[in-house]
């Protein structure tokens, strides 16, 4: 990372532990033009008056977003763009208007290399922070002839307090080229927090139609690609697209947990019981793989009370979070597997009112698994008093036990208790990292082709 520039400060400001971890990529400008479009045009739908503040590393990037970035400044609160200057870069009419403003970056300073877009409302808020690799850094090969194939290191969040943080970073960086400005930006800063006191921590759910946006226009870029003889790197910029789409559910997901004081490690813990009892189960590699990212994602999708539908088959409720899962081929079956988390092995859950095996199977994992580990939760959070965990691993699971055969699957709750009492003689959890990666890792190509959702316990438990 740049000496000086805002990526560096940020990450060498984030020393506690308890801090948010940050979830480095490497990115593709074709990858981030994409993803910039569309958090940016959100602005435009959103109701919001944010505060933005970009760096565009020279003026003639900004040139070429200059007339969106009107649209969007009819939305905006303040603008401000930084870049190295060129010819043109004041003169554009949007660079005009009363709350759009330029910073002309030295030619030394580092955040001349850096891509940034920070959009911070009450409502709303969202970044990417990059900077672009090396001559060095892309090795033999060079830099690309492609502008579209140059490559970026960096992360992008939904995370308000991140953003908050960053922003304040950029208006020290301001400061220098322009006080009065940094002093400008500083007020409406201090104006957000008392619009709405709660944007610290913001409904996840706000930013749910953010995150089927920009699936949508990842999608729409890949759909570009195709036959685009112009890239010597279609298959790589093709991946890097798919990884993001990924990342825009998990970072959802991610939000989620963050937004819940009592529960706020749900989803790392998920997973780690789902591998422990898929391991006992002895499900094949591609099956765990599934599990993994139904857990990690299976809280972007409300489980509202409601009766069991009138139906025949197994359907999906039209749930925003669910239909957007939807859209990527790969995640139909995690979409599938996170609707049926809410039946019940009488037949009595919702939505499809499924009974026994009709439920899926990783469904049924999962929403026994995910319900104990929120009951367990919520026993450490309601304790008086530091309370050792076996008792409450004992009465969490004597709950659950006493709904096998009405709401669980009878087989399963045999298994929790065997994880129980691992737990209880010392067993640890195999904890997966809460980090977010670019998620290619997650992401089987055959994902959505394998064995169907549709298993008996019996058949599988037979093994045992």
């Amino acid at each position: 990372m740049l000496e000086g520039s805002i990526l560096k400060q940020l990450v060498d400001g984030r020393t506690e532990p308890d801090t948010t971890p940050l979830n480095y990529g490497v990115y593709y400008k074709n990858t981030l033009v994409a993803l910039c479009h569309a958090l940016e045009d959100y602005i435009l739908t959103s109701g919001s008056a944010p505060l933005v503040v970009t760096a565009f590393q020279r003026g003639k990037w900004y040139l070429q977003e200059a007339d969106r970035y009107g649209a969007i400044a009819d939305k905006a609160q303040k603008i401000v763009i930084m870049a190295s200057p060129e010819a043109g870069f004041h003169d554009h009419p949007t660079s005009q208007r009363s709350n759009v403003t330029l910073v002309d970056l030295a030619d030394n300073d580092p955040v001349a290399q850096e891509w940034h877009l920070m959009i911070l409302s009450p409502d709303y808020t969202a970044m990417v922070l990059c900077q672009e690799l090396s001559e060095a850094d892309y090795g033999k090969a060079g830099v690309p002839d492609n502008d579209l194939e140059r490559k970026f290191y960096g992360f992008w969040t939904f995370e308000p307090d991140l953003v908050r943080e960053t922003v304040e970073l950029a208006i020290a960086h301001v400061d220098p080229y322009n006080p009065t400005l940094a002093a400008e930006l500083t007020e409406a800063l201090a104006r957000l927090r008392q619009q709405n006191p709660a944007m610290d921590n913001p409904e996840a759910a706000d930013v749910g139609y953010a995150v089927t946006q920009v699936v949508q226009y990842l999608q729409n870029r890949r759909q570009d690609l195709q036959g685009d003889r112009t890239f010597q790197l279609l298959e790589d910029l093709d991946q890097n697209l798919i990884s993001n789409e990924l990342q825009a559910f998990l970072r959802m997901a991610q939000l989620v947990d963050l937004c819940d004081p009592v529960n706020p490690f749900a989803s790392s813990e998920v997973v780690a019981l789902l591998e422990m009892m898929g391991q006992l189960l002895e499900l094949p590699a591609w099956q765990l793989q599934r599990l993994r990212l139904a857990g990690m994602l299976h809280r972007i999708t409300p489980m509202a009370d409601a009766s069991p539908l009138e139906t025949e088959a197994p359907s999906c409720p039209l749930v925003a979070e669910v239909q957007a899962l939807r859209l990527m081929p790969r995640l139909r079956a995690i979409a599938a597997i996170i609707t049926h988390q809410s039946e019940r092995w009488d037949g009595k859950g919702h939505p499809a009112g499924l009974a026994g095996d009709a439920v899926p199977l990783e469904s049924r994992m999962l929403g026994v698994v995910a319900e104990f580990q929120r009951r367990f939760a919520q026993a450490r959070q309601q304790a008086t008093e530091p309370t050792p965990e076996a008792p409450l691993l004992t009465q969490v699971l004597a709950s659950c036990q006493a709904e096998a055969g009405e709401r669980w699957d009878p087989k399963l709750v045999e298994i929790l208790g065997l994880m129980v009492m691992g737990l209880q003689q010392g067993m640890s959890l195999p904890m997966i990292p809460t980090r977010i990666t670019l998620g290619s890792g997650l992401l089987n190509p055959d994902l959505d082709d394998q064995a169907p959702l549709f298993q008996s316990s019996s058949e599988l438990l037979s093994r045992q």
